[in-house]
This record gives C-alpha cells, structure tokens and sequence, in this order.
C-alpha cells in the first residue's frame, strides 16, 4: 500500500503546482461524461426497438435523480468538514506566525542584549573558531565584529589567576590579559551551550573587566600588610620602650624597697614610700599600655585552664585591703556556695578585670566600702561579679563614655583622681572576647556596681570544697559591728548557713540583748575600739560559747588582755576561716595577737641555713646592684656578669671546679650575647655532658607573648617581670633552695 499512497502524494503536489490545468482536465471530464449519458440515452429512447417504457424511465431517472442527490450531500459534508477544517488550520497558521514573530523579536532583542552587554561574550566553536562577538568583545579587540567571526583571535594573557571549577561544570577564572586599551584583569566564566539540535556544542566565555576591584583588593592588602608591619612596629616600640623604661623604673622601686628597710627618720621614710608610691603608679601605667597595645593588635591570647573561684576572689581581697585601709574603707568578697568550686577559665584575665574595677571602686570612693560579689548568672554556666561600691557614682550621659579609649566621665574626675582612662576599655575589651558583658548601674552620689557575666563552665576534674559549711541551723549567732558592707556580707553568709543573726552596730544594746538567749557565737569588729571589745567579751563569758574578735592586718600588732575571747579573725574574712572557726571547740584563753604576729615576721624573715648561689647575668649596673642586694638579703650570694659572654664563661667556669650555680638569673637583652642565646649555649652545654640541669629564670621588661615564648623556646625555666618584686624573687628562690636542701 505504500506506493498507492506515495502515487496520491505525488498527485497532490502535482494539482497543487498546477491548479488551472487539473480545473481543466476535470471540466472536460464533467461535461464528457454527462455529454454521453445524454446523448446515449435520448438515442436509445429513440429506436423502434427500444421497448421504450414511460413508467420505468421514470423509475429509473428518480432513482438516479435520488443517488446523485446522496452523491451532492455527501460531497456538501465533505465540504463542509474542509471548511471547517482549514478554518482551525488558519488559526493555528496565524498562532505559528504570532509565535515566529515573537520569537524573532526575542532573538533580535537577545542579541541586541549580547551586542550591547558591558561584559566580553564570544562563542567559538570546537576547533576554538569565533562564532559569536559582542560588541563590547570587539571593542576590546580593537576589531570589527566580521574580522573576528570566523577568526581564532585569543588576547595575550600577562598573569593568569587563580580558578574553579563548579558542580554545574562551568569554569571560573581570573586573566590579566594585553589589549589594546592597555592591562585589563578580566573574571571569565566558561561553558558549554548548544546552539542547534544535533549540532556540537560551543564554547560560551563571558568575561567582566574587574581590574578596578582586583586594583582595589591588592591595594586593599598592600595597606592591610603595611598596617600589620606598623602594629608590629609599634609592638616592638612599645616592647623596646616598655624595657628602657622599666629598666631605671626597676632601680627606683627596688632601691626605694631597700631604703625602707634602713632605719630613716620619719620625714624621709615620707618621701621615700613617696618615691616607691610613684614607681608602682609609672610601672602600672605601662601594663595599661601595653594591654591597650595588645589588644589594638589583636595579640590577646585566652587560656582555658581549671582554676578555684574562690581562691581568685578572696586573693583579690586580700590584695587590695591595705589600699582600702589606707583610705579607711571596707573591702569584702561574698561567693554563692552554689557555685562549682573550680571552674574553666582565663584566671589570669579575670583577674586583671576585677581588680581594675575593684580598684577604681576604691579609688573613686572616699567613705563607706567596697563589695565584690559571685553569684550565678542568667544563662547557664553563666557566673556574674559585682563589683559595688559608695564612691562619687557616674552620671547617666557618662556611663557608655567611660568604656572608650582615653575617656573618664568629666575633666573634674580627671583632674582630682588622675589615670589615662585606659583601664575601663582594656576590661571590656577583655570580657567581650571571654564572651562576656560588663553593665554598670550607678547614680551620682550613691555608688556604682559594675557588673560582669562570664560564661564560665564548670571542671570536669571539680574537687570538692576544701572546707565544709557549718551546720548553724537553730544557732544564734551575734554580730556586732558598724553598719557597712562586709558586715552585710558577713550577716548573709551567716544566714546562708542556717543561723539566726542578730546584726547590732551599739555595744550597749548588744550587752543588754545577751542574756535573752543562748548564743552559739558573738562576732566582734575590733573598729568599735578595744575597752569595747573587752567589755562585751567579758560580757558575753556566760551567754556565748565562741567569742571572737575581727580586726585588720594594721591593728593585728596591738596587744589584747582579755581572756575572753575564744579566738580571732582578720578582715576581710575568708569563707573558710569563718567556718573553721564557728565549727572548732571554744578555746579557754584568748590568743595573744601581737605575738601571733611577731612569730609570723621571725618566720618570714627566717632564712635558709645554706643560701643559693646565683649567677646574675645583667648588664645594668643599677639593676645589678639591686638583685645583689635582695640576694644577699634573703641569704644567698650572687655572682654578677655584665654580658652574656661573661656569663656563659663564669658558668663553664663553675661547672668545671665542681661547684654548679643553683640558679642563673638572665637578663634578655645584653651586649655581646644576649640572654636568649646565652641561654641557648648553657643548654648545649649540658646536653653534651652529664650533670645536674641549672634552673635559669628570665629577667626581662618586654610583656609580649612572643618574648615570653622565646624564653622558654631557649631553655628558660621561667621568667621574673621588671620592676623586680622581692616578694616573688623571694617566692621562686624559696622552692629552689627548699628542693636543694632536699636533695642535700
């Protein structure tokens, strides 16, 4: 059947192409046909013979009237359905045409897009042929769109960046090509698109001139790279600075120290604490420095070690109660019993933090106390501090200025208190990278408390508490004392354990409230003068088990008859002490005080049978006369070597007769061979030949980690921070000489 409708396909064509001759063919046809019928049947009718019938004739012309009627219908439908038939074909031609039109503007209005787009567009096919430029290609190119069709034209690439690769498989990269508009830095994108079915697939590159950004990021990193190199700069000035002024700093405070020591009059022992007070300020303003300096340079480091929280509290306390006392001031710590024992944590800088605040605390107050309070905070293994004092308060439009840089709350407060506004900045630049907060609450003239969350959770290894709290529950517990804060502290700690307080500021009340019932113990502050104390102590003999007097460090030297009291405390009070002695069996005499104290003094200035002997590496002469001095002091003998090549000389020298130094203290920076490499050398040397490891402790003025680094990089054991400290000189040599005896 094939053919047949392949002979019908061909007709059509044939009719099509030809329409007048086939309305010909078929005429002559038409007219033939009927022609002959006619024709053939008047003659047939007639003939003699043809038995012509009228009846039957009528018959049979109805019947063909009848079929060519059905014939005539048929072909009307017929009709009719090509009608209708090519009326939906010409709409769907007319829906083709509006498509074709749409989609010719679309491509003319694409193209026009591609022509008039600012990036690079060129098509090429797989033989990397041109087939398609923009515009913006060909103005690159410096050539007409019809040179480049067909051609291979490629710029010259003068630096080729870095690229990727994406999932979508497109290519990314950076070129920095030669075109006749001088170096451009173009960011290519390449891919493959098809443009026809079944044809191979071309490769598409936009590219976007981006050599005014890539100019503006390496201009960008060029001043990053010089603003590093200036904040090392600056670093190592300050370093450099921080040392050549400690150095003299050094033999002020130190010399000063000596002086006191010496029998002085008392016009000069004024003005040598004078001196030594000024020394301590000048070397606290550098550490605020060098802080700031710090962290401008993003070099603050955060340890994350176990440490007791309240330990850190009550040293704090302790630290800064003879600079409260000076003033007349109360200073007292409280930490909630909630609280984990130890806790994870940079102790170091929080440190640094509270006694910043606890020391403006006192600074900016002139009657009343100072409080400093742990509880838990908010959040979970949130700790909040508060810091809370009775000074001058801050003013509201002053309490976001005085955490800037170099800002106090007016030039009055400057002026009357001093200090470079530094402090407040450097605390919360701390607590904000402990991932902490500092708020303040303050009005002028009733105090401010300060407070600062830090999320600090809780040790794994957390030990228990080295003490445990008193049971006091039914117990009555008297204390008398002034009404200000430690009392207030004290009386909730009481409370905190279970006792039933009875806080009273007038000696003549409490005597009169004592005999109302059993008290398990009566507290009382030695501010309220001795007659007073004695006589409510004897008082009290009958009425409380534990009668216990509190006093300061100052007044811990006069002496106390009574043997009443049952035992004593010293301000501030620390949690265990209170508790050790609320909890222990009432003693029968009262404790002598004053020779409490001076067999405390006999035992700190005991002195080691054998001392040390100290090589001294230091090439100040000042400083070196100073150490030599406190060695000699604290019982040990010092050898000094003013370079490190005379160090390391006296050194050897030592090692070979057979009589080590116990110790090397070494100054970092010194002529000839400085102390890193001195350092260096001693360990060499000990390497090589079998003896005992000499502890050698740095002696240096630069604060920086990198130093502190280096030190122990060269063997160093340890480092001793310029001005140096009698206290921990005397410190670190106490356990060398303890492990020396030891071994002995």
């Amino acid at each position: 059947m094939g053919w047949f409708f392949r002979f019908k396909l061909q007709i059509r064509r044939f009719s099509r192409r030809h329409p007048w001759l086939i309305a010909s063919i078929r005429s002559f046809m038409i007219f033939s046909a009927a022609f002959g019928g006619a024709y053939g049947f008047i003659a047939g009718s007639r003939a003699e013979r043809s038995g012509y019938d009228a009846h039957a004739f009528a018959i049979g012309a109805s019947f063909l009237f009848a079929i060519a009627c059905v014939a005539l219908a048929t072909l009307s439908i017929r009709l009719r359905f090509l009608h209708r038939k090519l009326r939906k074909i010409a709409l769907h031609n007319e829906a083709l045409i509006d498509r074709n039109w749409e989609l010719q503007e679309a491509e003319g209005r694409a193209r026009s897009l591609f022509e008039s787009q600012s990036d690079l567009i060129v098509i090429r096919s797989a033989d990397s042929v041109i087939t398609f430029a923009n515009d913006a290609y060909c103005q690159m190119a410096g050539e007409p769109r019809e040179a480049l069709i067909g051609s291979r034209h490629t710029f010259g690439v003068i630096e080729q960046g870095d690229g990727a690769l994406e999932q979508s498989g497109t290519r990314v990269h950076d070129q920095k090509i030669d075109s006749p508009l001088g170096p451009r830095w173009i960011a290519w994108r390449e891919g493959l698109v098809r443009s026809d079915a079944g044809q191979p697939a071309e490769l598409q590159s936009v590219g976007r001139d981006v050599t005014d950004r890539t100019e503006t990021e390496r201009a960008l990193a060029e001043a990053r790279d010089h603003a590093d190199a200036a904040n090392r700069a600056k670093s190592r000035f300050l370093a450099m600075a921080s040392h050549e002024i400690r150095t003299p700093l050094n033999g002020i405070v130190g010399m000063s120290g000596l002086l006191l020591d010496t029998s002085l009059t008392p016009e000069q022992t004024t003005y040598v604490r004078a001196i030594k007070s000024s020394g301590d300020a000048l070397s606290s303003l550098i550490e605020e420095l060098l802080d700031y300096s710090k962290i401008e340079a993003g070099k603050i480091d955060l340890e994350q070690r176990p440490f007791a929280l309240v330990s850190l509290i009550e040293d704090i306390t302790e630290l800064l109660a003879p600079r409260a006392e000076a003033k007349k001031l109360e200073i007292a710590a409280y930490v909630d019993e909630r609280l984990p024992h130890k806790v994870i944590g940079d102790a170091a800088r929080l440190r640094q933090v509270l006694l910043n605040l606890a020391g403006n605390a006192i600074k900016f107050t002139q009657s009343g106390g100072v409080a400093l309070i742990v509880e838990p905070g908010i959040w979970p293994s949130e700790i909040s501090f508060l810091v809370r004092d009775t000074g001058i308060g801050i003013a509201p439009e002053a309490r976001e200025r005085i955490f800037r840089e170099f800002e106090q709350a007016d030039e009055r407060i400057a002026r009357n208190y001093g200090g470079t506004g530094l402090g407040l900045s450097i605390s919360d630049r701390i607590v904000k990278r402990m991932g902490g907060r500092i708020t303040l609450e303050s009005h002028p003239g009733a105090g401010s408390t300060f407070e600062v969350a830090i999320p600090l959770p809780a040790s794994d290894c957390d030990e228990p508490s080295t003490f445990a709290a008193p049971d006091l529950t039914a117990r009555s517990v008297m204390l008398v004392a002034p009404q200000n804060i430690e009392t207030s502290l004290i009386a909730r700690r009481l409370q905190r354990w279970g006792a039933q307080t009875c806080q009273i500021s007038d000696i003549t009340v409490a005597q009169a409230l004592l005999p109302e019932r059993s008290w398990h113990a009566v507290l009382i502050d030695r501010a309220l003068g001795a007659d007073a104390v004695e006589a409510l102590a004897d008082a009290a003999r009958v009425h409380a088990m534990q009668r216990i007097v509190m006093f300061t460090p100052a007044t811990r030297q006069e002496p106390t008859s009574s043997s009443a009291l049952t035992g004593y405390l010293v301000k501030p009070l620390r949690a265990i002490s209170l508790a050790a002695r609320l909890s222990v069996a009432p003693e029968a005499a009262a404790p002598n005080l004053a020779s409490d104290a001076a067999a405390d003094t006999e035992n700190q200035n005991e002195k080691p049978t054998r001392g040390l002997a100290v090589l001294v590496a230091e090439d100040n002469e000042i400083n070196a006369l100073l150490i030599r001095s406190l060695l000699n002091r604290l019982g040990h003998q010092a050898v000094i070597a003013t370079n490190g090549e005379a160090a390391l000389e006296s050194w050897l020298a030592a090692r070979s007769a057979g009589a080590p130094y116990d110790l090397v203290l070494m100054d970092i920076q010194m002529p000839e061979l400085d102390g890193i490499e001195t350092a260096k050398r001693i360990r060499a040397s000990e390497g090589s030949e079998p003896g005992p490891r000499t502890p050698i402790l740095a002696l240096t003025a630069n604060t920086l980690i990198e130093d502190r680094y280096a030190c122990f990089e060269a063997g160093m054991d340890g480092f001793l921070i310029k001005p140096l400290d009698r206290d921990k000189l005397a410190e670190a040599l106490a356990g060398l000489a303890g492990t020396r005896h030891m071994a002995a």
